[in-house]
């Protein structure tokens, strides 16, 4: 076996083990059937005027720029891939990282409700991380919550002319932060605790989730800064096309 066959053999490897083998526990995505049927369908129908709102962005944004699509695949694909890989915590429970920031920022929250369910499908389907009945629920939380909130601290930041790497980090890591403050949420409504309610609920879930999650969001940010610094270098015209470059002038 030659060097390079020998190197594509550990590179396929190590392929398979990120995304075949995934731990058996409970994952940040709420899991098949652990939502009551009525909460299900609540946040079912929570999201479906934002997926509505978000088909319309994409099909305009489309038709106005061709060139927008080659971006709008790579933040899709860019929120399945890291949403993908789960972090076993020390608390039993896996956590991982959104995504859906960088693709806020880029093309709107809107947007990224459509590309988040088409994600949260497939990784339902093909990987077991979540599930078709807690769709509703999932979607609110990681393709509506955390990326209307990163982009209004992207916007906020812009007005107030932070530099845009700092934008980006501070919009990226708090989106991925409100995502799970959202999921918690949203598990203490449907399981409040017998001694205090969902208030306690709350804080036992989200305490759940921080070991992890905390230095998880730190590096989306920063991974977020990094994928910018790329895109400005080396896809600056499709940028430009798509309003982001302008829009953060001042950010710089």
């Amino acid at each position: 076996m030659t060097k390079k066959q020998r190197w594509l053999v550990s590179a396929s490897a190590a392929f398979s083990l990120c995304f075949g083998i995934m731990p058996a526990a409970f994952a940040m995505h709420i899991m098949e059937g652990y939502l009551p049927v009525g909460y299900c369908v609540l946040w079912g129908v929570v999201s479906l005027p934002f997926l509505i709102w978000g088909f319309i962005s994409i099909k305009k944004t489309v038709e106005e720029n061709r060139r927008s699509i080659t971006l709008l695949a790579m933040a899709g694909a860019f929120i399945f891939v890291i949403s993908s890989l789960k972090i076993p915590s020390v608390t039993g429970s896996c956590s991982h990282m959104t995504g859906t920031g960088l693709g806020a920022l880029l093309f709107g929250p809107a947007a990224v409700s459509v590309l988040g369910i088409i994600v949260l499908i497939f990784q339902a389907i093909l990987l077991a991380h979540g599930g078709l009945t807690t769709l509703g629920a999932n979607t609110f939380s990681m393709a509506i919550a955390g990326p209307f909130v990163s982009y209004g601290i992207y916007l906020l930041c812009n007005r107030m002319k932070v530099n845009r790497k700092v934008t980006v980090f501070l919009a990226c890591a708090v989106g991925d932060l409100f995502t799970y403050c959202v999921t918690a949420v949203e598990l203490a409504l449907a399981y409040p605790s017998e001694n205090g309610g969902v208030a306690a609920s709350v804080i036992k879930f989200l305490g759940v989730f921080a070991p992890t999650q905390l230095p998880l969001a730190i590096i989306e940010g920063l991974l977020s800064v990094v994928i910018v610094i790329a895109l400005e270098n080396y896809a600056s015209p499709e940028m430009k096309s798509i309003g982001f470059l302008q829009g953060a002038e001042g950010g710089r």
